[in-house]
């Protein structure tokens, strides 16, 4: 195996029977049932999605049994696998039942993950299966977070993450494969080479062989034949003993074919017919079956109990109800325990960047299952030295990592479904977008995806700023675009004190949140709070109260706000003041409130005006308050345009103390 830094390969093809099992009938008898399951699991799903019974998309692995098979043997309990959208066979050999499989298909409530994830989304994190995944290579990197867990447990557990030939060409593999090298984690990347990325032949999607690729990770690359179920487990179960003593992360393609097309329905008008044909005298189960009755044992009874098997589970799945429609808005997100608003900070005066750091030291201290991770984190402290000595003092659990968004958050992700807290960085906000999908479509959505079988207790910490020139790609304020994502929490704190109270409780919530600071407030002091000090997500706090207008705002702008409102009173103009803290979800029982006793509701944001939190509060109130409000919601944010490099512009651009009390004196008619 790969040593860190080495950059040597070995290249290994298994492609006989006879190998580690031989002699072990009760084995090979064992994959052949479970191979034979996976086959007819298919078929028969197949055949239920051409009368209609199976909604959506249904992507069949018929012909790749050996390699899911043997590529599951050797696991245990303490192990994970990531799937593909073409998952069936991983979740199968993997242990999952197939009368819930069955019933998840039809969009059942008894189904693996209540009906709510699909052929697709198959998952059971509770054996190990942490996800069939709609999104090409998207499983790879949560891969690598549950192989960060094993790492950090040192429970010998070991991952293995499927992915498709196609797979290969997404930039979430690299970063993945080169995140795991770093890190020299348990994981075997396991490329089920069927010669097809969706309609397109591999020749045309890469020129290089993934035997070349392998180096460039300094990891071991093992070739062997997917339809030989007994060589994939011979190799599986040498490298994951290789694993668990220690090595670092290796390689494998298994070469097979699928023999239906990329979907159910797909006329397969890009594929030689004789190609399959070709194919299908391998067939793995003929292979092992003919193996079987060399050594006296009858494949055909196992055939028919594996065929009772199946009609059993789909005269079940049939029979049962599909989700409630009250049921909607259920597993979204785990339910918060309340948390009492604590009294206000009156120590000795600390700063924001002190806030974060103490909040991360304390969670860090009394929970050995947080770590954090993210560029430069280590050694640098982060680019604002905000974490420094943070890795002497907790040593692996803090995690320097490559220039790879994708991967940091992925890991994440991984992690926190394996059970851990992570604190994952994003250097700056702008670059969310480059790690978009596994906040969109895997952090906000895997609990809802599992029917509530895992929770996400993770954060990502960002922060962003405009004000300094620092252009159009490193100034923006997207909180609204985050907060239209069902399942994430979105927070934004303003002091010190409500920086280290509301960090806390992002680390120990149970779902995913995005902690945006404003590195404009790094330096910025307040009243340090007591140690135990929390604040509850998802609250508003009223920071100056008022009976003439309701004036909203969050982060850095709440100052500016505050400043305004001084001014104002000097002028009669009574102004109440609403820090929201959290975007989402958003607390609009306290601006409803506030907006009852005054009758007028002003919204600030450093975030564009259209489609903002403004816009969203304007909605709440024209509906929910409407009889109350006595003048139009007015909204102040950033000009519908990128954020200006030039002070001059970048000034115009940003809403000012000048334009947050024009619109006050607008909204109460002075």
């Amino acid at each position: 195996m790969s040593d860190k830094g080495r950059s040597t390969m070995t290249s290994t093809r298994v492609s006989d029977l006879a190998t580690a099992f031989d002699g072990e009938p009760s084995t090979l008898v064992g994959m052949y049932r479970r191979m034979r399951l996976i086959r007819q699991f298919e078929d028969r799903a197949s055949r239920l999605y051409r009368n209609n019974e199976i909604p959506g998309f249904l992507h069949l692995s018929i012909g790749q049994e050996a390699s899911a098979t043997g590529a599951c043997w050797p696991l245990d309990d303490r192990d994970v696998i990531t799937s593909t959208h073409r998952g069936h066979g991983h979740c199968i050999a993997k242990g999952i039942d197939v009368e819930g499989m069955f019933a998840e298909l039809m969009g059942k409530e008894t189904g693996t993950c209540r009906g709510r994830g699909g052929s697709m989304h198959i998952a059971d994190p509770r054996r190990g299966v942490f996800g069939a995944n709609g999104i090409v290579a998207a499983g790879v990197p949560i891969a690598v977070g549950a192989a960060t867990a094993a790492q950090l447990r040192g429970s010998g557990g070991v991952v293995l993450a499927f992915f498709g030939d196609g797979a290969v060409a997404q930039g979430m593999f690299h970063e993945a494969a080169n995140l795991a090298s770093v890190w020299q984690l348990p994981v075997i990347f396991f490329c089920e080479n069927n010669k097809y990325a969706e309609f397109s032949p591999i020749a045309t999607q890469t020129r290089a062989p993934l035997a070349d690729r392998a180096p460039g990770y300094a990891m071991d690359f093992h070739a062997v034949d997917g339809n030989d179920v007994v060589a994939v487990a011979d190799l599986v179960g040498r490298l994951a003993g290789e694993l668990r003593n220690g090595a670092g992360p290796v390689l494998v393609e298994a070469e097979t074919y699928r023999w239906h097309g990329h979907y159910e329905g797909d006329p397969l008008k890009y594929r030689d017919p004789g190609e399959l044909a070709e194919w299908q005298e391998r067939d793995p189960l003929v292979r092992l079956a003919a193996r079987l009755r060399g050594l006296g044992e009858d494949p055909d009874a196992l055939d028919a109990s594996v065929d009772a098997e199946i009609d059993t589970a789909v005269a079940k799945a049939r029979a049962a109800s599909p989700p409630a429609p009250e049921t909607l808005h259920h597993f979204v997100g785990v339910p918060r325990e309340p948390v009492p608003e604590p009294a206000e900070a009156t120590g000795e005066v600390f700063r924001t960047m002190d806030a974060i750091r103490t909040a991360l030291e304390h969670e860090l201290e009394t929970d050995d299952t947080v770590f954090l991770a993210g560029i430069d984190v280590g050694a640098g402290g982060n680019v604002f030295g905000l974490t420094r000595g943070l890795a002497e003092k907790f040593p692996g659990r803090i995690r320097d990592t490559p220039i790879s968004e994708s991967a940091i958050v992925g890991a994440g992700v991984g992690a926190a479904m394996a059970g851990l807290r992570p604190v994952v960085e994003i250097m700056y906000f702008d670059f969310i977008g480059v790690c978009l999908d596994q906040l969109m479509n895997q952090a906000a959505k895997l609990r809802f995806m599992t029917g509530g079988a895992v929770s996400l207790p993770m954060v990502v910490r960002t922060q962003f700023g405009a004000g300094k020139s620092s252009g159009s790609q490193h100034s923006q304020s997207l909180e609204a675009l985050l907060a239209h994502i069902p399942g994430l929490t979105v927070v934004m704190p303003s002091t010190p004190a409500d920086t280290y109270g509301l960090l806390r409780a992002a680390i120990r919530d149970p779902n995913p949140v995005v902690f945006i600071e404003n590195r404009l407030m790094y330096g910025r002091k307040g009243p340090q709070p007591p140690e135990t000090h929390l604040i509850p997500l998802g609250k508003a706090v009223i920071r100056r109260a008022g009976t003439d207008v309701t004036l909203v705002s969050y982060s850095k702008l709440v100052h500016d706000c505050a400043d305004v409102a001084g001014q104002l009173a000097a002028q009669g103009i009574s102004v109440e003041l609403i820090d929201l803290r959290t975007i989402a979800p958003l607390d609009t029982e306290t601006v409803l409130r506030s907006l009852a006793k005054t009758g007028r509701l002003v919204v600030a944001h450093q975030g564009v005006g259209e489609f903002g939190v403004g816009a969203e509060l304007a909605a709440v109130a024209a509906r929910e308050g409407f009889w109350t409000l006595d003048a139009p919601v007015i909204r102040v944010g950033a000009e519908s345009t990128p954020a200006p490099y030039s002070p001059s512009l970048e000034r115009v651009w940003l809403p000012s103390k000048e334009t947050i009390a024009a619109a006050v004196r607008e909204a109460v008619g002075a």
